[in-house]
Protein backbone atom coordinates (compact mmCIF):
# COMPACT_ATOMS: atom_id res chain seq x y z
CA UNK A 1 0.00 0.00 0.00
CA UNK A 2 1.47 3.57 -1.00
CA UNK A 3 0.46 6.68 1.47
CA UNK A 4 1.20 10.25 0.14
CA UNK A 5 3.81 11.78 1.16
CA UNK A 6 1.70 13.95 3.75
CA UNK A 7 0.07 10.94 5.09
CA UNK A 8 3.54 8.75 5.21
CA UNK A 9 4.83 11.97 7.42
CA UNK A 10 2.00 11.39 10.25
CA UNK A 11 2.10 7.70 10.35
CA UNK A 12 5.55 8.16 10.96
CA UNK A 13 5.26 11.22 13.99
CA UNK A 14 2.74 8.84 15.07
CA UNK A 15 4.63 6.56 15.50
CA UNK A 16 7.72 8.20 16.98
CA UNK A 17 5.30 9.82 19.85
CA UNK A 18 4.21 6.62 20.57
CA UNK A 19 7.52 5.25 21.01
CA UNK A 20 7.96 7.53 23.75
CA UNK A 21 4.81 6.90 25.53
CA UNK A 22 6.20 4.13 27.86
CA UNK A 23 9.40 6.38 28.81
CA UNK A 24 8.20 8.07 31.81
CA UNK A 25 6.30 4.85 33.47
CA UNK A 26 9.73 3.15 32.57
CA UNK A 27 11.69 5.94 34.37
CA UNK A 28 9.43 5.95 37.49
CA UNK A 29 9.83 1.66 37.52
CA UNK A 30 13.48 2.28 37.38
CA UNK A 31 13.83 3.86 40.15
CA UNK A 32 15.27 4.06 42.44
CA UNK A 33 18.37 2.30 41.34
CA UNK A 34 20.79 3.14 43.84
CA UNK A 35 20.34 4.11 47.83
CA UNK A 36 18.66 7.10 48.12
CA UNK A 37 19.82 10.20 50.77
CA UNK A 38 17.23 12.14 53.02
CA UNK A 39 19.07 14.84 54.14
CA UNK A 40 17.78 16.48 57.59
CA UNK A 41 19.47 20.24 57.37
CA UNK A 42 20.18 19.55 61.45
CA UNK A 43 22.11 17.69 63.86
CA UNK A 44 21.05 14.16 65.27
CA UNK A 45 18.31 14.46 68.42
CA UNK A 46 16.07 17.11 66.96
CA UNK A 47 12.18 16.42 66.18
CA UNK A 48 13.02 16.45 62.33
CA UNK A 49 16.15 13.88 62.51
CA UNK A 50 13.74 11.48 64.57
CA UNK A 51 10.72 12.16 62.55
CA UNK A 52 12.53 11.47 59.50
CA UNK A 53 14.39 7.87 61.12
CA UNK A 54 10.64 6.84 62.43
CA UNK A 55 9.45 7.28 58.30
CA UNK A 56 12.59 5.71 56.12
CA UNK A 57 12.63 2.46 58.27
CA UNK A 58 9.76 1.38 56.09
CA UNK A 59 10.57 3.71 53.36
CA UNK A 60 13.45 2.44 52.41
CA UNK A 61 12.03 -1.80 52.81
CA UNK A 62 9.43 -0.41 50.30
CA UNK A 63 11.60 1.54 47.90
CA UNK A 64 13.67 -2.10 47.89
CA UNK A 65 16.86 0.32 48.95
CA UNK A 66 18.68 1.83 51.29
CA UNK A 67 17.68 4.78 52.77
CA UNK A 68 20.60 6.92 54.42
CA UNK A 69 20.01 9.66 56.89
CA UNK A 70 22.35 12.55 56.51
CA UNK A 71 22.50 15.06 59.08
CA UNK A 72 24.10 18.55 57.55
CA UNK A 73 23.27 21.17 60.40
CA UNK A 74 24.58 24.76 60.35
CA UNK A 75 23.84 28.25 58.96
CA UNK A 76 19.75 27.85 60.16
CA UNK A 77 19.61 24.57 58.16
CA UNK A 78 20.33 26.14 54.93
CA UNK A 79 23.12 24.42 54.02
CA UNK A 80 21.64 20.89 53.82
CA UNK A 81 19.17 22.51 52.00
CA UNK A 82 21.53 24.33 49.90
CA UNK A 83 23.10 20.68 49.44
CA UNK A 84 19.88 18.92 48.15
CA UNK A 85 19.32 22.34 45.78
CA UNK A 86 22.38 21.41 43.69
CA UNK A 87 22.09 17.48 43.76
CA UNK A 88 21.04 15.97 40.52
CA UNK A 89 16.79 15.68 40.25
CA UNK A 90 16.95 11.66 39.70
CA UNK A 91 14.97 11.29 43.26
CA UNK A 92 18.29 9.70 45.27
CA UNK A 93 19.07 12.69 46.91
CA UNK A 94 16.38 14.11 49.07
CA UNK A 95 15.60 16.61 51.69
CA UNK A 96 13.05 16.70 54.62
CA UNK A 97 12.55 19.41 57.04
CA UNK A 98 10.30 21.82 58.99
CA UNK A 99 8.93 25.30 58.45
CA UNK A 100 12.48 26.72 58.45
CA UNK A 101 12.28 25.91 54.79
CA UNK A 102 10.01 28.61 53.63
CA UNK A 103 11.01 31.48 57.19
CA UNK A 104 14.54 31.32 56.30
CA UNK A 105 14.45 33.52 53.32
CA UNK A 106 12.41 35.87 54.66
CA UNK A 107 14.67 36.33 58.30
CA UNK A 108 18.51 35.82 56.54
CA UNK A 109 20.32 38.25 54.84
CA UNK A 110 21.43 35.75 52.22
CA UNK A 111 20.13 32.39 51.31
CA UNK A 112 21.70 30.53 48.57
CA UNK A 113 19.16 29.55 47.14
CA UNK A 114 15.26 30.13 46.20
CA UNK A 115 12.65 27.94 48.61
CA UNK A 116 9.93 28.12 45.79
CA UNK A 117 12.37 27.60 42.61
CA UNK A 118 15.30 25.58 43.13
CA UNK A 119 13.16 22.41 44.75
CA UNK A 120 10.46 20.16 43.95
CA UNK A 121 7.85 19.82 46.53
CA UNK A 122 6.59 16.22 46.99
CA UNK A 123 4.99 15.69 49.98
CA UNK A 124 3.49 17.88 53.08
CA UNK A 125 4.15 14.66 55.42
CA UNK A 126 1.91 17.12 58.87
CA UNK A 127 2.75 18.71 61.78
CA UNK A 128 2.87 18.80 65.27
CA UNK A 129 0.69 21.19 67.49
CA UNK A 130 3.39 23.39 69.88
CA UNK A 131 2.67 24.22 73.74
CA UNK A 132 3.23 27.30 75.24
CA UNK A 133 5.25 26.20 78.61
CA UNK A 134 5.84 27.37 81.54
CA UNK A 135 7.88 26.67 84.82
CA UNK A 136 6.25 24.99 87.93
CA UNK A 137 7.23 28.22 89.48
CA UNK A 138 5.53 30.61 87.34
CA UNK A 139 2.20 32.30 89.08
CA UNK A 140 -0.29 31.02 86.12
CA UNK A 141 -2.42 27.84 85.22
CA UNK A 142 -3.72 28.95 82.51
CA UNK A 143 -2.95 30.85 79.11
CA UNK A 144 -5.31 34.07 80.20
CA UNK A 145 -3.57 33.87 83.55
CA UNK A 146 -0.36 34.05 81.70
CA UNK A 147 -1.52 36.79 79.58
CA UNK A 148 -2.48 38.78 82.54
CA UNK A 149 0.55 38.52 84.36
CA UNK A 150 2.84 39.41 80.99
CA UNK A 151 0.67 42.47 81.27
CA UNK A 152 1.10 43.45 84.69
CA UNK A 153 4.74 43.15 84.57
CA UNK A 154 5.30 44.59 80.51
CA UNK A 155 8.85 44.42 79.40
CA UNK A 156 9.76 42.10 82.69
CA UNK A 157 8.95 38.72 81.62
CA UNK A 158 10.68 37.03 78.80
CA UNK A 159 10.23 34.40 76.28
CA UNK A 160 13.24 31.54 75.40
CA UNK A 161 13.44 30.20 72.20
CA UNK A 162 15.11 27.41 70.14
CA UNK A 163 16.41 29.64 67.63
CA UNK A 164 15.93 32.56 65.37
CA UNK A 165 13.03 32.32 62.78
CA UNK A 166 11.92 28.81 64.22
CA UNK A 167 8.29 27.87 64.42
CA UNK A 168 8.57 28.21 68.36
CA UNK A 169 10.33 31.58 67.82
CA UNK A 170 7.42 33.13 65.21
CA UNK A 171 4.07 31.38 67.29
CA UNK A 172 5.96 33.67 70.47
CA UNK A 173 6.35 36.85 68.01
CA UNK A 174 2.47 36.37 67.31
CA UNK A 175 1.06 36.07 70.45
CA UNK A 176 3.03 39.40 71.45
CA UNK A 177 1.20 40.77 68.25
CA UNK A 178 -1.78 39.81 68.82
CA UNK A 179 -2.26 39.98 72.36
CA UNK A 180 -0.61 43.37 72.49
CA UNK A 181 2.42 41.59 75.04
CA UNK A 182 5.74 43.71 75.76
CA UNK A 183 7.61 40.17 76.08
CA UNK A 184 11.21 40.20 74.66
CA UNK A 185 12.45 36.95 73.06
CA UNK A 186 15.75 35.13 74.51
CA UNK A 187 16.76 32.54 71.30
CA UNK A 188 18.71 30.06 72.75
CA UNK A 189 20.97 27.29 70.65
CA UNK A 190 18.82 24.71 70.89
CA UNK A 191 15.75 23.85 72.38
CA UNK A 192 16.79 22.16 75.09
CA UNK A 193 18.69 24.32 76.65
CA UNK A 194 15.86 26.85 75.98
CA UNK A 195 13.78 24.49 77.88
CA UNK A 196 16.10 24.43 80.71
CA UNK A 197 16.01 28.02 81.84
CA UNK A 198 12.36 28.47 81.18
CA UNK A 199 11.82 24.76 84.14
CA UNK A 200 14.74 27.21 86.43
CA UNK A 201 12.53 30.25 86.17
CA UNK A 202 15.38 32.00 84.43
CA UNK A 203 13.03 33.00 81.37
CA UNK A 204 9.44 33.16 81.76
CA UNK A 205 8.02 31.08 78.96
CA UNK A 206 8.66 28.91 75.83
CA UNK A 207 6.38 28.07 72.72
CA UNK A 208 8.15 24.76 71.53
CA UNK A 209 6.87 21.72 69.50
CA UNK A 210 5.57 18.77 71.14
CA UNK A 211 8.02 16.13 70.51
CA UNK A 212 10.39 17.83 72.70
CA UNK A 213 8.42 19.81 75.19
CA UNK A 214 6.06 16.80 76.28
CA UNK A 215 8.34 14.80 78.57
CA UNK A 216 9.06 17.59 80.82
CA UNK A 217 5.12 18.19 81.06
CA UNK A 218 4.97 14.75 82.19
CA UNK A 219 7.76 14.77 84.62
CA UNK A 220 5.77 17.64 86.26
CA UNK A 221 8.62 20.30 85.53
CA UNK A 222 6.73 22.15 83.10
CA UNK A 223 3.36 23.36 83.05
CA UNK A 224 1.99 23.71 79.65
CA UNK A 225 -0.79 26.15 79.24
CA UNK A 226 -2.16 26.02 75.67
CA UNK A 227 -1.10 24.58 71.93
CA UNK A 228 -0.57 26.58 69.21
CA UNK A 229 -2.67 24.43 66.42
CA UNK A 230 -6.19 24.59 65.37
CA UNK A 231 -7.47 21.71 67.46
CA UNK A 232 -5.76 20.12 70.76
CA UNK A 233 -3.45 18.13 71.05
CA UNK A 234 -3.88 13.87 70.53
CA UNK A 235 -1.76 13.70 73.88
CA UNK A 236 -3.01 16.43 75.97
CA UNK A 237 -6.88 16.30 74.85
CA UNK A 238 -7.68 18.37 78.28
CA UNK A 239 -5.22 21.63 77.59
CA UNK A 240 -7.10 24.59 75.09
CA UNK A 241 -5.70 25.93 72.08
CA UNK A 242 -4.51 29.24 71.91
CA UNK A 243 -7.40 30.18 69.89
CA UNK A 244 -10.21 28.74 72.55
CA UNK A 245 -7.98 30.74 75.17
CA UNK A 246 -8.57 34.36 73.87
CA UNK A 247 -6.46 34.77 70.34
CA UNK A 248 -9.11 33.58 67.93
CA UNK A 249 -8.30 31.70 64.78
CA UNK A 250 -4.56 31.43 66.25
CA UNK A 251 -2.79 28.52 64.35
CA UNK A 252 1.02 28.33 64.01
CA UNK A 253 2.25 24.68 64.34
CA UNK A 254 5.39 23.33 63.17
CA UNK A 255 4.63 21.57 60.16
CA UNK A 256 6.93 19.16 57.94
CA UNK A 257 7.46 17.78 54.14
CA UNK A 258 9.76 15.95 51.54
CA UNK A 259 11.61 17.69 48.85
CA UNK A 260 13.60 17.47 46.20
CA UNK A 261 15.81 19.03 43.75
CA UNK A 262 14.10 21.34 40.75
CA UNK A 263 13.61 19.58 37.85
CA UNK A 264 12.50 16.21 39.70
CA UNK A 265 10.50 14.16 37.62
CA UNK A 266 6.75 14.45 38.31
CA UNK A 267 6.56 10.46 38.25
CA UNK A 268 9.04 10.13 40.74
CA UNK A 269 7.33 12.70 42.87
CA UNK A 270 3.94 10.91 42.97
CA UNK A 271 5.64 7.41 43.23
CA UNK A 272 7.25 8.83 46.58
CA UNK A 273 4.20 10.48 47.87
CA UNK A 274 2.61 6.95 47.40
CA UNK A 275 5.55 4.87 49.14
CA UNK A 276 5.15 8.14 52.17
CA UNK A 277 1.57 7.13 52.80
CA UNK A 278 1.88 3.73 52.51
CA UNK A 279 4.60 3.77 55.19
CA UNK A 280 3.43 6.28 57.57
CA UNK A 281 0.26 3.71 57.77
CA UNK A 282 2.37 1.08 59.25
CA UNK A 283 0.73 -0.19 62.63
CA UNK A 284 4.39 0.92 64.62
CA UNK A 285 5.05 4.44 62.74
CA UNK A 286 1.31 5.38 63.47
CA UNK A 287 1.63 4.09 66.79
CA UNK A 288 4.70 6.52 67.57
CA UNK A 289 3.34 9.26 65.61
CA UNK A 290 0.40 9.34 67.69
CA UNK A 291 2.45 9.33 70.85
CA UNK A 292 4.13 12.61 69.39
CA UNK A 293 0.18 13.97 68.52
CA UNK A 294 1.99 14.16 65.13
CA UNK A 295 -1.04 15.25 62.68
CA UNK A 296 -0.38 12.98 59.58
CA UNK A 297 -1.57 14.92 56.53
CA UNK A 298 0.48 13.11 53.35
CA UNK A 299 -1.00 15.95 51.24
CA UNK A 300 0.61 15.67 47.32
CA UNK A 301 2.78 17.77 45.79
CA UNK A 302 0.56 20.39 44.50
CA UNK A 303 -0.54 20.23 48.38
CA UNK A 304 2.73 21.29 49.48
CA UNK A 305 3.25 23.95 47.01
CA UNK A 306 -0.06 25.39 48.39
CA UNK A 307 0.91 25.31 52.29
CA UNK A 308 3.91 27.14 51.10
CA UNK A 309 2.62 29.85 49.25
CA UNK A 310 -0.60 30.22 52.09
CA UNK A 311 2.71 29.87 55.24
CA UNK A 312 5.05 32.42 53.21
CA UNK A 313 2.23 35.16 53.25
CA UNK A 314 1.19 34.30 57.06
CA UNK A 315 5.15 34.06 58.13
CA UNK A 316 6.09 37.40 56.25
CA UNK A 317 3.72 39.59 58.16
CA UNK A 318 4.84 38.26 61.64
CA UNK A 319 8.85 39.06 60.68
CA UNK A 320 8.01 42.12 59.08
CA UNK A 321 6.00 43.12 62.48
CA UNK A 322 8.38 42.08 64.81
CA UNK A 323 11.48 42.96 62.51
CA UNK A 324 13.03 39.59 62.60
CA UNK A 325 16.35 39.74 61.23
CA UNK A 326 19.27 37.16 61.38
CA UNK A 327 22.58 36.81 59.69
Amino acid sequence: MTFPFDARRRLALGLAAGALLPAAPARAAAYPSAPVRVVVPFPPGGTVDTLTRLITQPLGAQLGQQILVDNRGGANGTLGSKYVAQAQPNGHTLLLTASNQIINPLILRTVPYDAMADFSAICYIGYVPQLVVVGQGFPANTFAEFLAQVRARPGALSWATSGIGTAGHLAEELINQRAQLKMPVIPYRGGGPALTDVMAGHVAAQVEPIPSALPHVKSGRLKVLAVTSPKRALALPEVPTVAESGLPDFDLPSWYGLWGPAGLPAEIAQRLHAEMRTAMQTPEVRSRLDAMSFESVIGAPDELLALMKRETAKYRAVVKDASIVAD
